[in-house]
């Protein structure tokens, strides 16, 4: 496959975009202080650089939305609570809806309790774990965040999706400009960029991805009909596998193959299930001393020795945090996502732009 010359990107702005977000899922009969907020987190990737969780999903959360598979919920139900323990019934509403309900309830029982996790069944797809993870690291509380997601992975060796590239994040709370933080899908790469690879006519890495043979590739589209494959082999589908169970299993919903692909059909509800924790700090050690030795050891990464020709590296969070700084509130969005958006206003009657 020949690469195609990459389109520039179209600048936006992001309070701009957020209200155009909004405004086509408050046409679709979303509460509109709901859309607002399903607006902000998938803009916010844009501006972090993570296109692939971004308002790219716009169209595709609209079909759904559309077709029933997405409730006009503004938030889940518990159906167990015990202490430090609960469970939510998502009923298909927005994920962002849902995360943000886990989020505080995890991190207001921890404070009282020391630790708390809430987990959430017949969930909807939330965008990136790392912005809730860093939302419960607000709250003075170590977040911990996962979902399972439809099997996209083989085991190493095999043919057969078996499970999903099921992500885990983890932010720690400091008492500098950002948390500490990983974010990172079990796979090799996101589908999203793989979707956003076939979008641009490009070719993907050797190492993403793999046909439905099992054989790997370099064609998106292939790739697309395909399997993702593990990041670090074993390790990455090992974990993957746990991320599955944790998040399913607690919360009594969906695992593997019972969750359904996000880009199937749009009227049978995605089905996936999330785990979100919350550590108080204050329980374990003193709460400013913590985040104190965590800013230390940040600073000792990003001052640490670079290799010949590297001008910089980034302490875990720090590059999101730039990422985002960077942005000044402008999203750079590609020519295909903004296509793809007015399309998707066009269907509810919306102008925007």
């Amino acid at each position: 496959m020949t690469a195609a010359s990459p389109k520039p990107a179209v600048a936006v702005d992001a309070a701009s975009l957020v209200r155009d977000v909004a405004s086509i899922f408050a046409a679709a009969g979303v509460r509109r202080e709901d859309a607002e907020v399903v607006g902000e987190d998938l803009v916010a990737a844009d501006l972090e650089g993570v296109p692939s969780h971004g308002v790219m999903l716009v169209p595709m959360y609209l079909d759904r939305l559309l077709s029933g598979s997405i409730s006009k919920r503004p938030a889940g139900e518990i159906v167990k609570d015990q202490d430090g323990a609960i469970v939510i019934d998502a009923a298909n509403a927005f994920g962002q809806l849902t995360a943000r309900q886990a989020v505080l309830l995890a991190a207001s029982r921890a404070r009282k309790a020391g630790l708390a996790a809430v987990a959430v069944r017949n969930a909807f797809h939330f965008g990136t774990a790392g912005r809730y993870a860093r939302m419960i690291a607000g709250e003075g509380c170590i977040g911990i965040v996962m979902s399972n997601t439809r099997p996209l992975m083989p085991v190493p060796g095999g043919a057969e999706a078996l499970v999903g590239n099921n992500p885990i994040a983890i932010a720690l709370p400091t008492l500098g400009d950002y948390p500490a933080e990983v974010d990172l899908a079990m796979s090799a790469t996101a589908m999203g960029k793989i979707r956003l690879a076939a979008a641009a006519g490009n070719p993907i890495p050797e190492g993403w991805a793999a046909d439905s043979e099992g054989r790997s590739t370099t064609d998106p589209s292939a790739a697309i009909r395909g399997m993702l494959l593990p990041a670090a082999g074993p390790k990455g589908f090992g974990l993957a596998f746990m991320i599955d169970m944790l998040s399913g299993g607690l919360s009594g919903g969906a695992v593997g193959a019972e969750v359904k692909p996000l880009y199937g059909d749009a009227s049978q509800p995605y089905n996936c299930s999330q785990l979100f924790i919350a550590i108080d700090v204050s329980h374990f050690a003193e709460e400013n001393d913590f985040k104190s030795r965590v800013d230390t050891q940040l600073r000792r990464i990003s001052s640490s020795k670079r290799a010949p020709g590297i001008e910089r590296v980034y302490a875990p969070g720090e590059l999101v945090h730039a990422m985002s700084k960077k942005s000044a509130g402008t999203c750079n969005v590609s020519p295909e996502t903004m296509r793809s958006l007015t399309e998707a206003a066009m269907k509810v009657g919306v102008a925007i732009g």
